[in-house]
């Protein structure tokens, strides 16, 4: 598969002291990836560099093998965005932002939009700046998807909707990559989701990853064993990555069950989900 967004040494420092980077990513083409971490974190930060909305301190960014610096046409039209920033006239309602994207968009779809508009029960006549947080997203996903882009790159696409919407936006997601060459980059605070249907995973603390890779193998090879602080003691610190204490005792993040099992033959190892993963990454004691 080949890399369709590339960076490489991206950087960004903040006043406030939070840096972000340096951060190397690949994303390869035809996969969704689901990008983790708490509030804070640097998702948004990762996913703005990356569009060049935020000026990066260093670093490069290749998307569909050109850098940001060549952000042409090409890579517009490939684009679509669900970002906290609505960046269309929030004055105009549904329907005037129609003809607005026929003019900025060659690929775009009325068609399309309208049946997104109709399906998520989007009032034509509504001024953007007027709806809901949830009506907000259904209509940012909806004019993202009427331009037949090869990318989406979604920050918190499914905040403020229903579980019903919810599950039907995942479905829309999961059918769009279906289609040869499309590519998801997405960041979500509810791990459930990306569980669900992400390929790749990025665990992302206070600006750096963490973590990366295929969601399958992570959740396959990793897991949780709980000691006691006397059996605790006996494991030696390079066969697990962290631990958090509480009453029921250690709880160790391994990487390796398999050979975990094969040097301490007695330990009980439990699969672990992607919340345990990012709690035991983020929270635990290295």
């Amino acid at each position: 598969m080949n890399s369709i967004i590339e960076v490489k040494g991206l950087a960004k420092k903040y006043k406030n002291g939070f840096q972000f980077g340096k951060v190397d990513l690949s994303i390869k083409s035809g996969r969704i990836v689901g990008i983790l971490g708490e509030n804070g974190a640097g998702k948004t930060t990762l996913l703005k560099c990356i569009l060049n909305i935020l000026h990066r301190d260093s670093g490069t960014v290749n998307i569909l093998g050109k850098s940001l610096e060549e952000f042409d046409s090409e890579i517009k039209e490939n684009i679509g965005l669900v970002m906290d920033d609505v960046f269309l006239p929030e004055i105009l309602n549904p329907k005037e932002i129609d003809s607005i994207m026929g003019n900025l968009y060659q690929n775009w779809d009325s068609s399309e939009y309208y049946n997104y508009l109709n399906r998520f029960n989007i009032p034509l006549d509504k001024k953007i700046m007027t709806l809901s947080t949830g009506m907000l997203k259904k209509f940012q996903i909806a004019a993202a998807l009427s331009h037949h882009p090869k990318i989406l790159i979604l920050d918190e696409p499914t905040n403020g909707l229903d579980p019903i919407v919810k599950n039907e936006v995942l479905d829309i997601f999961t059918d769009f990559i279906k289609e040869k060459g499309n590519t998801i980059l997405l960041s979500s605070n509810i791990t459930s989701e990306l569980e669900k249907i992400s390929d790749d995973i990025i665990i992302l603390d206070k600006g750096n990853i963490v973590l990366e890779g295929e969601k399958d193998k992570i959740i396959d090879s990793y897991g949780i064993v709980t000691l006691n602080s006397k059996a605790f003691d006996k494991v030696d610190k390079k066969d697990y990555l962290s631990y958090v204490v509480d009453d029921e005792g250690y709880h160790l993040l391994i990487a390796n069950k398999s050979n975990f099992k094969k040097k301490y033959k007695n330990s009980k190892i439990k699969d672990i989900d992607l919340e345990e993963l990012m709690i035991l990454m983020v929270k635990g004691v290295k």
